[in-house]
C-alpha cells in the first residue's frame, strides 16, 4: 500500500489525509531534518508531500528518490487550503503514483517522470 508522509509545514486537519495511508513528520519526530525525512520516505516507500522546494530540488540529485508532491499554492487560510487538497487530491495523488516528483499549483498539476 502506498502511504504519503506530510511534512511538518501542512496541517493535519484536512481530513481526506486521514487513515493508515498517511503518516505525519509531526507524529514521528517533528524535529527531523529534510534528510531525515528525505530517508525516511525513501526506505518507507512514502510520498512526501510539502510545501519545502528544498525537496523538489534534491529529486534531481538523488537516486533513487522518493516521490515527491510539491505544494505551490502559497499561504491560503485553512479553510480554503482543506477545500483545495479536497478538490484535487484525487488527481494529485493519480499523478504521484506514476511520476517521481508531482508539483501542484492552484491552475494546474504538473508531473515529472
Amino acid at each position: 500500500m502506498k502511504r504519503f508522509l506530510i511534512d511538518v509545514n501542512l496541517p493535519f486537519r484536512v481530513p481526506v489525509w486521514q487513515g493508515e495511508k498517511f503518516w505525519f513528520v509531526g507524529d514521528i519526530d517533528e524535529e527531523w531534518s529534510d534528510s531525515e525525512i528525505w530517508d525516511y520516505a525513501r526506505k518507507n516507500d512514502c510520498t512526501i508531500v510539502t510545501k519545502d522546494a528544498d525537496f523538489s530540488n534534491r529529486i534531481i540529485l538523488s537516486q533513487p528518490p522518493p516521490r515527491i508532491v510539491h505544494l505551490r499554492i502559497g499561504n491560503m487560510r485553512l479553510r480554503d487550503f482543506i477545500k483545495f487538497i479536497e478538490d484535487n487530491w484525487k488527481s494529485i495523488r493519480a499523478a504521484s503514483a506514476n511520476h517521481k516528483l508531482v508539483n501542484v499549483y492552484l491552475d494546474r498539476i504538473e508531473s515529472i517522470e
